[in-house]
């Protein structure tokens, strides 16, 4: 604690999460929240003044890596508009169509590959529900099920690069955003491997209809459309991780390809889309570095308090290996990933976390894979469950309605949580062979 402060580090913890927890029971948004739950202490505490709440809300604003983060969301928005999202529909029914489950395999396979160019899972589950919810009704499928897979598939896009998650973390906790691209491939394959799976087995109970398989001359034809939009992941991550350009500089050159791709090639792209996706943009962006300055704050206070060291003084004495280490992070996300957004709980969380990991010779990379999938969970259960509030939007549902499949969509991909927690490779293997100088 600093010395001459007038609140305990207890008190003034106390007084934080009380306020804000109270704040979100009254239904005030998560970034306004944070930052109101400061002014109390703020305001008693004699040394500090509400002022330092806009001096370090500037200070998180004022960073090149956030840059990216509008950059991603234009790259998705531009993809909408300009008519590259449905040459990856066309082939993802070229590839999965036949599948038991097509229109879902469809769903998950395109999420992956909308993962890959976005970074965003709201965006991705904005945009594609919009596609498959109705549609997937309309051939027959539950709603709750349609509902629940478009929310479940949607989180691929915070795992797989290029992940604005990644970059949040890469900026606050000085990792190399270069390796969390990487390690992201294996286990956002994973993902997408076992949602698959679980709608395969959804199928086959429920009788939901296929497609009939496409010719080998449609498949050749429909990756022909798609591999320019393809190439836009390969161009975002292989410059990241061979050091043509910066995580900021990947995200404005995919915009500008996208644009290209959009108007050009496919010949999409009019004023109008372009306003539409510019204002999508601006709405999307707002939201998360809002949140990225107020949890600043908030984290700050935290520090200035000392409250991580004494609350890592109390686990330290567990004396857990590095196994289970790796189990109280991700049971530590999981957790606040159901009350807070990922963007700030990555912040708050993250950094308090960070010391406890390094007692253990955990590598970075593998703490920031297991803290990022943990939190993917959080975008589809309550009570944020920001994705699956989207998607139950869309669908005209309550949330309750979905939540048991949901649930059950969720059971496999904990599995996935476990294998990056007990097997590091399956994180580490990517970019040790790519990369390995960017490892610890």
């Amino acid at each position: 604690m600093m010395g001459g402060a007038l609140l305990t580090p207890g008190i003034a913890a106390l007084t934080l999460f009380a306020g804000f927890f109270g704040l979100i029971a009254l239904r005030v948004p998560v970034a306004f929240a944070l930052g109101l739950a400061c002014l109390p202490v703020m305001v008693i505490e004699p040394r500090l003044s509400p002022m330092i709440v806009f001096n370090e809300t500037f200070k998180a604003y004022n960073s090149f890596i956030l840059l990216a983060v509008p950059f991603f969301l234009l790259t998705a928005n531009l993809m909408n508009v300009g008519g590259i999202t449905t040459r990856l529909l066309r082939l993802s029914r070229a590839m999965v169509g036949h599948m038991p489950g097509g229109l879902a395999q469809c769903n998950v396979v395109l999420s992956f590959f909308f993962a890959g160019i976005s970074g965003s899972s709201t965006a991705d589950a904005a945009s594609l529900g919009k596609i498959f919810i109705p549609a997937q009704v309309k051939e027959g499928y539950d709603l709750s099920f349609s509902v629940a897979i478009t929310a479940v598939s949607s989180v691929l896009a915070v795992v797989i690069p290029p992940s604005i998650l990644m970059i949040v973390w890469g900026g606050t906790l000085s990792v190399s955003i270069g390796a969390l691209f990487l390690a992201g491939i294996v286990p956002g394959m994973l993902l997408a491997g076992v949602q698959m799976a679980t709608v395969h087995g959804y199928a086959k109970l429920r009788g939901y209809p296929t497609s009939v398989r496409s010719t080998f001359g449609e498949f050749v034809s429909a990756v022909g459309v798609a591999v320019p939009a393809l190439l836009t992941p390969l161009i975002i991550i292989g410059g990241k991780v061979f050091g043509w350009f910066t995580a900021t500089e990947s995200a404005a050159i995919a915009v500008l390809y996208a644009g290209t791709l959009s108007t050009l090639v496919y010949r999409e792209l009019g004023l109008k889309g372009l306003h539409t996706a510019l204002l999508e943009t601006g709405r999307f962006a707002g939201v998360a570095l809002f949140c990225v300055g107020t949890a600043s704050v908030f984290g700050w206070l935290l520090a200035y308090y000392q409250i991580p060291k004494i609350l890592l003084e109390s686990v330290g004495a567990w004396e857990m290996g590095l196994v289970a280490t790796g189990f109280f992070v991700a049971f530590a996300f999981l957790v606040v990933g159901c009350f807070l957004d990922a963007i700030p709980a990555i912040i708050i969380v993250g950094t308090i976390l960070e010391p406890m990991t390094k007692a253990v010779h955990m590598d970075p990379v593998q703490f920031a894979m297991i803290g990022i999938v943990a939190l993917a969970f959080g975008l589809v259960t309550p009570p944020y469950g920001l994705c699956l509030m989207i998607s139950c939007a869309i669908g005209k549902v309550r949330l309750m309605f979905v939540l048991k499949d949901v649930l059950i969509m969720l059971m496999p991909m904990l599995g996935v949580l476990v294998l990056t927690i007990v097997f590091p490779q399956v994180v580490l293997f990517v970019p040790s062979l790519i990369s390995p100088e960017f490892l610890k």
